[in-house]
């Protein structure tokens, strides 16, 4: 009966695949201290075999023995060349991302910069810097609607978003305002072309 990848236990650094953990497992099997190190050294050899050094050389091992270490869940005992890594370093984990709650952001596909870019500019005092700003941003939200809806990226759509960001801060006119003129850029097939 064949065995599953998914009825394994979850790799640890899956980059290195399946294989280097069993190796690494292996050595964990291994009684005689010498015997352990030697092969943990091969294992290191089969990685940098598989991840060739690009830069500094002596840092990629370190990082590589690292590895081992974490991959044999900080247990195996070998005469490693570096001090590895404190596994205390992987306890503290990052501030959790707040997610998007519904309604929070009414136009999505212009993303978080431009509502705050639209704040900035309805904070400004009127005058030729304020006008510029609104015009690069009327013209980043023309690119941006575009992108993502190309058969209503029109100038009053967009003035009327900004209006809305703006709570009737900013209000540009279509007779007045020409927004620059954008094509929408074809996908790639992804298809090579023949070469003759």
């Amino acid at each position: 009966m064949l065995t599953y990848s998914n009825q394994l236990k979850p790799l640890v650094l899956p980059e290195y695949g399946r294989n280097i953990q069993n190796m690494v497992d292996y050595c964990l099997t291994i009684e005689d201290r010498d015997r352990r190190t030697e092969s943990a050294y091969a294992v290191v050899d089969a990685m940098l075999t598989l991840f060739p050094a690009k830069g500094d050389h002596e840092e990629h091992l370190r990082k590589l023995w690292d590895h081992v270490w974490i991959m044999s869940d900080y247990r195996l005992d070998v005469d490693y060349p570096y001090e590895h890594v404190n596994p205390e370093v992987f306890a503290d984990r990052p501030d959790a991302v707040e997610p998007v709650r519904p309604g929070s952001m009414p136009y999505r596909h212009y993303g978080r910069l431009i509502p705050r870019l639209i704040d900035t500019a309805a904070a400004m005092e009127e005058g030729e810097e304020r006008d510029a700003l609104v015009f690069m941003i009327a013209n980043q939200m023309k690119k941006t609607l575009l992108a993502s809806a190309n058969d209503n990226a029109e100038d009053a759509r967009v003035f009327s978003d900004l209006r809305y960001l703006s709570h009737g801060a900013i209000n540009l006119d279509t007779a007045t305002v020409r927004l620059n003129e954008f094509k929408h850029a074809p996908t790639p097939s992804g298809k090579k072309k023949k070469k003759r």
